[in-house]
C-alpha cells in the first residue's frame, strides 16, 4: 500500500515575502508568518481570516516563533533586535539588541525557559526568559553566517547548528564550544541553510539542506552521511522530518516543496503553488498540518488523514495502536469496575509494547473475532496475531478489508482492475467487476467495491455479484446480524436493509442480472443529512461522530445526541460489559462516555415493535434513564407507552394533553400547585402554570366539561375565557364578579363588556371616565344613560379646557340647551324603566318570541302609554328592556365608540343601542328654534373649520353650539371628540 497523502489546502494567504512560519501547537488553528516588510501576522487556517497583526519595524523579520507556555511570540529582525509580544493583548513584553548583525533563526527550548538565536555575526546565543531574557551562554565556532539552530528532541541538552561555512555543528547547552562537526566526506559542497532532527527515538538522524540543491541525512553518532536526496533545481532553503508521517519535506528557491519517504527515501510527490520561492516550513506535532512560507504568501496544507492508527476489539476489550513503527496494546477491561470513569475525561491506560512493524502503519484493524490484526502500509499488508504480533500472512496490495463471516477471510485490491478474496488465509476467488475500475474496497457481510460512480456488492462465498448502488460512499458499516448497512457519503448517509434470504435464493436459482444484480437485495430504510467522521453498529443502533463535534446515535429513524465533543474524536468501539463507548483523538488520548446496553436493547425492541420483550427489559434500566426513554417512545409514536414510562411531570402533562387524558393532566397541575405554593419559585412557576391551566381548560371545553373549564380559567386568570363561559352559560353572578376582577386587574375590555351585558351601564360610563376615555363616556351616556349626560359633560369640558378652552365651551349641555336634545325627558323615563327591570331574568328559550322586541321603539311606546293614561309601571311587564338586552346581537358599534377605551387593551362596544333610547344627533329640524337644523355635511365642514381655525363653528344639534373664531392653530382638539368620518357621527 503506497503512502496515501490526500493533500488538501487549508489556507492560502497572500502577502509580502514570508521568511518564517510557525504553527500554534495547541487549541488554536493559528499560523504565524514573519514578513520581509517588518510585520508579523497570525492567520486562522480554518476560517482563512487574519486574527492579529503586529507592526514590528521597517526592516525584515527573518524569524518569529510562538512561546505557548507564556502566551508570547518572539521575533528576530534585521535591526539586530529581539522583540517579545503577548499574542493575546498584543502588548510588548521585551525588546533588546541581541546580536551585531541580522538575526537568522530563533529556537524555543521544548522544556526549559530558554531561547536560542543565531545570527550573521557567526554566533549563537542562549537567553533565559525567567531571568528577564538574561544572556546565559554565547556559542562561537562557525566562520560564516549561522543560518539555523535545532534542539535535539532525544537529548534536550544538545543542539545542532547549520552555517554557510558548509558545516553542521553539535553543541551542548553548558559549553561554548562545539562537541563535533558533520563535515568532510559526503558533506555539502556549498553553504548549509537548514537542519532538523529526526523526531523519533529510534534513529539518530540529522537532516540538512544546502545551496548545493541537495538534502542529506546524517547519522550524528557515526558522523556519516547516509543518503543524499537530489531533485531540486535551486537552493534548498528549509528541510524537516514530519513528526507523525514517514516523510522528509524540503522547500527550495525553485518554488517547489518535495515530499520524500523517510524510510525508503523515494520521492512521494512535488508541490508547486505558483507563489515563487519557498523559504520556510513548519509541521505540527499533534496533527498532519504543514505550513509553508513563500515569496507571495503563506500556505497551510493537510497531509493525509489525522485519524490515529488504532483499532479496538469489543469482544476482548483490547486496544492496539501504532505510533511510528511501534505497535502497542492495552486492555480496557475493568477500567470502570469502581464506576470512577467520568464522561469526557481522559482514560489512563497502561500500554504494552508488542513489537515493531516492518512497514509504516497507515491502517490497523482487527478481524471479526479479534484474534488477528492487519497492518497496512508502503504498498504491503501483514497479518499478525493480536496477542504476540506473530506473522500469519503478508502480501502486496493497494487495499485490504476483513470479512465479517470467517476468521481468516479477507479481500485485497491488487490494482484498479483486480480484486481477490481469501478464505482461511488462502487464495479463494478473483472478483469479476461490473465496472471499469475499482477505486476502493469495503469489508463486512458483503464485499463492497467502489467504482467511479457507484458501489457494487459481492457475496464472499461464491463471489457472485449482488447489487450495484449509484452512490459514492467513503465508508460502509454493517451491523452484527448483517441485515443493516450504512453507506456514508460526503454530506449524507443511507441506512439500507439487506435481505440475505433473497440473495441466497437468487444465487441458488441463478437469478442474477449481470448489470444490476439481485432485485430486492437492498431496500432503503432512511437517509440522514450529516457528515459522519467514524461510526459503528451496536445491535440495531448506529453510533457515530460527525464533523460538527457531536456523538450521535441513529435508531428507528431518529437521531439522538449522546454528547457534544470539544474537538474531533474518532470512535473506537462500544464495550457492552462496561456500558461505555470509547473514543480517541488525534493525539492518542482515549476518552469514554456512558451508554447503557439495556437502553439500546430496549430501543431496539421498540423499533422492532416487540413490546413483550421491551417490557421485560424495562425494569433493568435505571430510573434516571426513563425520561430519555419516554421521549424516544414519543418520537416513535408510542405516546401511551411514553406516558406510562416518563417520570418528568412536564413531559407527562404534555403527553396527557396530547392524549386528552384530562384527569391525569388535572392531577399533575394540582400536585404542581401544592409543590410550588409558598416557595421562592412561586412567581417563576406562575407564568408556566397559567399557560398549563389554560391548555387544560381548552381541552375541558373541547370535551364539554364546563365546570372544569371554568375552574381552569379562574386558576389561569383567563378573563377572556371566563367571559365566554359566563355569557354562554348565562351566569350573571359570575359576570358581575368577572367585571369587578377585570377592573381591578386593568382588563378594561373585559370589564366593559361584562358591565354592559349585565346592564350596569352606569359603571360602563364610570369605567370610560376612569380610563381617560371621557368623550366616549359622553356619547355612551347620551345613548344609554341620558340622565348622566350633564355630569359627564362637565368632566369632558374640564378635560378639554386643558387643550382648547374655546372648544370646551362649544360643548352643549342639555340643561342649558334642551332644544338640542329632543325627547330627552322621555329617554330618561325609559332609562328608569330599564333600570327597574334589568335584574329580571329572561330564559334563553324565550328568544323565538322575544326577538321581535328588538324592533320596538320604547320612547314611542312610553309616550302612547302615557297618553292613554296607563301607569308606566305596567310598561315594564309589556316591554321588557332586559329581554331586549339579553337577546340582542352583540356587535361593534362604530357610531358610538371608534377608538379603544384605553391605550391597551382595545375596547369594543358589545351591543347596538336600543332604538328607543338612542336620542343622539338628528338632522330633523327643530320647530321651537329659529335656526335651521344643519345637515351632517355642514357639521363635518364646521368641524374641519374648527380644526383649521378659519371659520365660525355653528352646530345646533349635539354638544357644540357656540361660535368660535380664531382658534389657535397650535392647539389640538381631543381626537376622541373630533371624529373623522361619517360613521363616527
Amino acid at each position: 500500500m503506497p503512502l496515501r497523502l490526500e493533500i488538501s489546502k487549508q489556507l492560502t494567504a497572500r502577502s509580502d515575502r514570508v521568511k518564517s512560519v510557525d504553527i500554534f501547537p495547541a487549541e488554536h488553528p493559528w499560523v504565524l508568518s514573519a514578513l520581509f516588510n517588518g510585520k508579523v501576522f497570525i492567520w486562522d487556517y480554518q476560517t482563512n481570516n487574519l486574527v492579529k497583526s503586529f507592526d514590528l519595524c521597517e526592516v525584515p523579520v527573518r524569524c518569529a516563533k510562538f512561546i505557548v507556555r507564556k502566551q508570547w511570540i518572539i521575533a528576530g529582525t534585521d535591526d539586530m533586535q529581539l522583540r517579545v509580544y503577548n499574542y493575546n493583548t498584543q502588548e510588548k513584553i521585551k525588546e533588546w539588541e541581541a546580536h551585531h548583525d541580522y538575526i537568522r533563526y530563533i529556537e524555543v527550548h521544548p522544556n526549559r525557559p530558554y531561547i536560542l538565536s543565531s545570527s550573521d555575526d557567526m554566533s549563537i546565543k542562549l537567553w533565559d526568559w525567567d531571568k528577564d531574557f538574561e544572556l546565559i551562554q554565547t556559542f562561537e565556532g562557525h566562520v560564516h553566517y549561522v543560518m539555523m539552530v535545532k534542539v535535539n528532541p532525544r537529548d534536550t541538552n544538545t543542539f545542532a547548528s547549520a552555517s554557510l561555512d558548509r558545516s553542521i555543528k553539535v553543541w551542548g547547552l553548558t559549553s561554548n564550544t562545539a562537541h563535533f562537526s558533520l563535515e568532510g566526506a559526503g558533506s555539502h559542497e556549498k553553504g548549509v541553510n537548514c537542519i532538523d532532527y529526526y523526531p523519533g527515538g529510534d534513529k539518530p538522524y540529522i537532516l540538512s539542506g544546502a545551496d548545493d540543491r541537495t538534502v542529506k541525512i546524517w547519522d550524528y553518532q557515526t558522523k556519516a552521511c547516509l543518503q543524499t536526496l537530489e531533485g531540486h533545481s535551486h537552493n534548498v532553503s528549509c528541510v524537516c522530518f514530519h513528526p507523525r508521517l514517514p516523510l522528509i519535506i524540503s522547500a527550495s528557491e525553485d518554488g517547489t516543496v518535495r515530499l520524500w519517504h523517510s524510510t525508503t527515501y523515494r520521492p512521494e510527490t512535488t508541490l508547486n503553488y505558483g507563489l515563487e520561492r519557498a523559504w520556510t516550513l513548519a509541521p505540527t506535532k499533534d496533527a498532519s498540518k504543514l505550513a509553508i512560507g513563500y515569496d507571495e504568501g503563506t500556505v497551510v496544507l493537510k497531509l493525509g488523514n489525522e485519524k490515529p492508527v488504532a483499532s479496538m476489539d469489543s469482544n476482548t476489550s483490547k486496544l492496539i495502536w501504532a505510533q511510528g513503527h511501534d505497535i502497542q496494546t492495552m486492555s480496557l477491561k475493568g477500567l470502570n469496575k469502581d464506576n470512577d470513569l467520568q464522561d469526557g475525561e481522559k482514560v489512563t491506560l497502561s500500554a504494552r509494547d508488542l513489537g515493531s512493524c516492518e512497514v509504516y502503519p497507515q491502517v490497523l484493524q482487527h478481524n471479526n473475532n479479534g484474534s488477528f490484526i492487519v497492518v497496512c502500509g508502503d504498498g504491503e499488508y501483514i497479518i499478525y496475531t493480536s496477542q504476540a504480533l506473530r506473522n500469519k500472512a503478508f502480501g502486496s496490495a493497494l487495499d485490504f478489508v476483513w470479512s465479517a463471516l470467517g476468521t481468516g477471510d479477507y479481500a485485497i485490491r491488487e490494482s484498479i482492475s483486480r480484486v481477490r478474496t481469501f478464505k482461511n488465509f488462502k487464495d479463494h476467488k478473483q472478483i469479476t467487476l461490473p465496472m471499469s475500475s475499482a477505486d476502493t474496497i469495503f469489508g463486512g457481510h458483503c464485499l463492497g467495491v467502489k467504482g467511479g460512480e457507484s458501489i457494487a456488492f459481492f457475496d464472499w462465498e461464491s463471489g457472485e455479484f449482488i447489487r450495484k448502488i449509484d452512490v459514492i460512499p467513503t465508508a460502509v458499516y454493517w451491523n452484527d446480524s448483517g441485515d443493516m448497512v450504512v453507506l456514508v457519503c460526503k454530506d449524507i448517509y443511507y441506512i439500507l436493509q439487506y435481505s440475505k434470504e433473497v440473495v441466497t435464493n437468487a444465487i441458488v436459482n441463478g437469478n442474477i442480472n449481470p448489470e444490476e444484480g439481485i432485485e430486492g437485495s437492498f431496500e432503503l430504510e432512511n437517509s440522514i443529512s450529516d457528515k459522519i467522521r467514524t461510526g459503528q453498529w451496536v445491535g440495531d443502533c448506529f453510533l457515530y461522530t460527525n464533523t460538527t463535534g457531536k456523538l450521535n446515535y441513529y435508531i428507528g429513524g431518529e437521531v439522538m445526541t449522546l454528547c457534544h465533543l470539544n474537538y474531533p474524536m474518532y470512535l473506537l468501539g462500544y464495550i457492552a460489559k462496561e456500558d461505555r463507548i470509547y473514543l480517541i483523538d488525534k493525539a492518542y488520548n482515549v476518552i469514554s462516555y456512558k451508554l447503557l446496553v439495556s437502553v439500546l436493547n430496549y430501543q431496539t425492541c421498540v423499533v422492532r415493535k416487540d413490546f413483550l420483550l421491551a417490557n421485560q427489559i424495562l425494569p433493568s434500566i435505571p430510573k434516571s434513564e426513563y425520561n430519555a426513554i419516554a421521549r424516544f417512545l414519543e418520537s416513535q409514536g408510542f405516546k401511551e407507552e411514553a406516558l406510562n414510562v416518563t417520570l418528568d411531570p412536564d413531559h407527562k402533562f404534555e403527553l396527557a394533553i396530547d392524549l386528552r387524558k384530562i384527569d391525569i393532566a388535572h392531577d399533575i397541575l394540582i400536585n404542581e400547585n401544592k409543590k410550588y405554593s409558598n416557595t421562592v419559585d412561586e412567581n417563576n412557576y406562575s407564568i408556566e402554570s397559567n399557560n398549563r391551566w389554560r391548555r387544560l381548560g381548552d381541552l375541558a371545553l373541547f370535551s364539554g366539561n364546563i365546570e372544569l373549564a371554568k375552574t381552569c380559567a379562574l386558576l389561569s386568570n383567563d378573563l377572556s375565557g371566563l367571559l365566554l363561559l359566563y355569557t354562554s352559560s348565562g351566569d350573571k353572578d359570575g359576570m358581575i364578579k368577572l367585571a369587578n376582577d377585570a377592573t381591578t386587574t386593568g382588563r378594561f375590555n373585559v370589564a366593559f363588556l361584562a358591565y354592559f351585558i349585565t346592564g350596569q351601564v352606569e359603571k360602563c360610563v364610570q369605567l370610560l371616565i376612569d380610563s381617560g376615555r371621557i368623550p366616549e363616556a359622553a356619547f355612551f351616556a347620551r345613548t344609554y344613560v341620558p340622565s348622566m349626560i350633564s355630569s359627564v359633560l362637565q368632566v369632558w369640558k374640564a378635560d378639554l379646557k386643558q387643550i382648547n378652552e374655546k372648544a370646551a365651551e362649544a360643548l352643549a349641555d342639555p340643561i342649558k340647551y334642551p332644544n338640542l336634545f329632543p325627547d330627552l325627558d322621555w329617554a330618561i323615563k325609559v332609562e328608569s324603566i330599564f333600570k327597574s327591570a334589568r335584574d329580571t331574568y329572561v330564559p334563553a328559550n324565550s328568544y323565538p318570541t322575544a326577538k321581535s322586541d328588538l324592533e320596538l321603539n320604547l320612547i314611542e311606546i312610553v309616550k302612547a302609554q302615557a297618553a292613554a293614561g296607563v301607569n308606566l309601571d305596567n310598561v315594564v311587564k309589556q316591554v321588557d328592556p332586559i329581554e331586549d338586552i339579553k337577546n340582542e346581537t352583540i356587535e361593534v358599534v362604530d357610531d358610538i365608540i371608534e377608538e379603544p377605551i384605553v391605550k391597551t387593551p382595545v375596547v369594543t362596544a358589545p351591543s347596538t343601542p336600543i332604538k328607543s333610547i338612542d336620542v343622539g344627533l338628528t338632522s330633523s329640524s327643530i320647530k321651537d328654534t329659529p335656526k335651521p337644523e344643519p345637515e351632517l355635511k355642514d357639521i363635518e365642514d364646521d368641524i374641519d373649520d374648527l380644526i383649521e381655525g378659519t371659520d365660525e363653528l355653528e352646530i345646533e344639534d349635539g354638544f357644540i353650539n357656540e361660535s368660535n373664531n380664531n382658534v389657535n392653530n397650535n392647539k389640538k382638539l381631543d381626537d376622541d371628540f373630533l371624529l373623522d368620518d361619517e360613521n363616527d357621527w
